[in-house]
């Protein structure tokens, strides 16, 4: 079956992980969500991730991280471009999560990098999803 919105999916399934207390959680894995991945490790929003090959489509298993006192990092995890309504912003327009304490991930014609990156590489895109 196709999904008319995997990023949408790979969001829930981290966001669901998060709600039931889970360790880690596995998504299907494709380019974007390796690049995403890459980026909430970076950020410190989860502890670490890994790419299993199965042969097939592979799949991205992310180990999801919680504070001291079992609260998760990742208070929010919000999807902001649809396939219904892209949003597109201009360097000018870069979002800003939580006053900074969030990030904002956009994929520009230099990759998926996070709004204060595109920001020093002074570059817009489309805006794919908001953490804090």
């Amino acid at each position: 079956m196709s999904m008319s919105d995997p990023i949408a999916d790979y969001l829930t399934r981290v966001r669901n992980g998060l709600h039931a207390q889970k360790t880690y959680v596995d998504v299907p894995a494709s380019n974007m969500k390796r690049k995403i991945s890459r980026i909430l490790f970076e950020q410190g929003f989860v502890k670490k991730y890994i790419i299993i090959d199965d042969g097939l489509q592979g799949f991205i298993r992310i180990w999801l991280k919680y504070d001291e006192l079992g609260s998760p990092v990742i208070h929010n995890i919000k999807r902001i471009s649809k396939p219904g309504r892209r949003l597109y912003v201009s360097v000018e327009n870069l979002p800003r999560v939580k006053n900074n304490l969030g990030i904002s991930i956009l994929t520009t014609p230099k990759g998926i990098i996070t709004a204060s990156e595109a920001r020093r590489q002074n570059v817009g895109g489309e805006v794919l999803c908001e953490v804090w």
